[in-house]
């Protein structure tokens, strides 16, 4: 098995002009034709960043990449239940991140000082349920 690091991931799914990235795009796509992929969740994590701050993909172009990688018979996603939850939640409009760090809480809440991430939470009836870190308790 192999494990992919997210540039590698990133230069599979982002084509450019450039020789260089297209040379790489090229190496990229024969390692993810590998029979065995492992895909750290920390690394789709990163893929998110990348493709929005780095890249500019808008969040349904990001989400449908995931969804792709997640898709792939070869590859080995941690805590694939985890990633796709998150997804889920993402494709309705919380932060890949919250997402993520939400669908791995085994906790009886999940405290933040984001109010939006609050009002996503609440919106989508997250569970368990995201709370306001407020002044007193």
């Amino acid at each position: 098995m192999i494990a992919l690091d997210t540039n590698v991931l990133a230069r599979f799914y982002i084509e450019e002009d450039e020789p260089e990235a297209k040379r790489q795009h090229l190496l990229a796509a024969r390692v993810m034709a590998s029979p065995a992929l492992f895909v750290a969740r920390t690394v789709v994590l990163e893929l998110e960043w990348v493709l929005r701050g780095g890249y500019g993909y808008a969040r349904e172009d990001i989400a449908d990449v995931i969804e792709h990688l997640l898709g792939l018979p070869n590859v080995t996603v941690e805590n694939w239940e985890m990633v796709s939850d998150a997804l889920t939640d993402y494709r309705a409009g919380i932060d890949f991140a919250d997402a993520l760090h939400h669908a791995a809480g085994k906790a009886a809440t999940f405290a933040t000082f984001d109010a939006k991430f609050v009002r996503a939470a609440a919106k989508r009836k997250l569970q368990p349920p995201v709370t306001l870190v407020k002044a007193g308790g």
